[in-house]
């Protein structure tokens, strides 16, 4: 078997990450509250490399169905990686808001709308299966541990909120009247049906650091996937809430105005908190030596969430010190980004992000208490 084979067999669905952690880049760039010289042009290209990546994934995940079928069937009895099939819709959904925000000035507006109706379409169907079915896979099949939970379970279901957040720019784009009405109330739906089931699973992922520890291992990023539904939780209503003018009465569009602020700026308060706790945890993980592997991904998109979630909230607030805070958190989304894609590619020009994926549990545990050996 050739080594470019090889690599086509243990192509995960994780891969899909790398679409929407750099295609987060140029949205979170296009709609930042503060206009920075050369921005736009900057997230003009990196829209275009999103799109090309996503191309090429979708084709060789097409190749792989078809010269390796029995792998690819694999990852969906992973316990770690059957999750990650998530990133697949939201990658589709991340290019498609692209679009409408970028790429209408490379390809025009027409043909911008509809590459996102049919991106939205395609991502909103796959996010819903993903949160319907692995969740189910879960409760009847996969062997679950104590100290199982991860960020990684949030890939499923947090597709469905970022199809909240897209929907609202479609709506300017829709026919006045029932259509646009539906498209609204069902972003709603969507919001809703991600929100709740993520909060149940933070909560998991909080008592199971609370109870057993971290896993000490490259899968600790993952951590930052809880930012994930916070920030697009917050992107998303304020969409929602400023596009519902021309779906709904004033009386309740000026509602969803005001729940985008009464909801976001609490969100974003224990979006802050996770912050704080998920770099200790990274930063302990990384002095241990942590290596580099495609869970680093995580250290984009969910901040590039909480980026468009904070221009929201200046922009529904008027408020400088949220103009501010985009901007710091844009530079350090720029950062991670930029090392995380050079990792990524010197590690697949080497082929050592193409490997098995780990089939066994991964455990977590604490610290020995001084004085005492574990």
């Amino acid at each position: 078997m050739t080594s470019e084979l090889a690599r086509l067999q243990h192509l995960g669905p994780n891969w899909f990450a790398a679409v929407m952690g750099t295609g987060i880049v140029a949205t979170a760039g296009a709609t930042l509250p503060v206009r920075l010289p050369g921005l736009h042009v900057f997230s003009e290209v990196v829209w275009v490399a999103a799109a090309v990546l996503l191309v090429v994934l979708v084709v060789a995940v097409g190749a792989q169905r078809i010269r390796h079928p029995v792998a690819a069937r694999g990852y969906v009895r992973n316990p770690q990686m059957t999750h990650f099939y998530g990133a697949a819709p939201m990658a589709l959904l991340t290019v498609g808001a692209g679009a409408l925000l970028i790429g209408k000035d490379l390809i025009g507006e027409r043909v911008a709308v509809d590459l996102a109706w049919v991106l939205w379409t395609a991502g909103t169907v796959g996010g819903l299966f993903t949160a319907a079915t692995i969740p189910f896979l879960m409760f009847t099949q996969l062997n679950v541990e104590p100290d199982a939970a991860f960020g990684g379970w949030l890939m499923p279901v947090v597709p469905p909120m970022v199809s909240a957040a897209c929907g609202a720019l479609l709506i300017p784009h829709m026919t006045p009247g029932t259509g646009r009405a539906t498209m609204l109330y069902g972003c709603y739906a969507m919001f809703g049906l991600s929100l709740f089931a993520a909060l149940i699973i933070i909560t998991m992922i909080w008592s199971r650091l609370a109870l057993y520890g971290t896993s000490g291992t490259a899968r600790v990023p993952t951590l930052w996937i809880v930012l994930g539904p916070l920030g697009q939780g917050i992107t998303a209503a304020g969409l929602l809430g400023a596009h519902a003018s021309a779906a709904v009465p004033t009386e309740l569009a000026d509602a969803m105005n005001v729940f985008a602020v009464l909801f976001g700026v609490p969100v974003w308060g224990f979006a802050v908190l996770w912050i704080v706790l998920a770099t200790e945890l990274t930063v302990r993980t990384l002095r241990r030596g942590m290596p580099f592997a495609l869970t680093w991904w995580s250290l984009t998109f969910p901040v590039g969430t909480f980026v468009t979630g904070t221009t929201q909230l200046a922009n529904h607030t008027g408020l400088p010190a949220f103009a501010v805070a985009a901007v710091v958190a844009y530079v350090g989304l720029l950062g991670t980004w930029a090392l995380v894609a050079v990792l990524t590619t010197r590690g697949s020009l080497g082929g050592a992000l193409f490997a098995p994926a780990a089939a066994g549990p991964i455990k977590a545990k604490k610290d020995a208490p001084p004085g005492q050996d574990r």
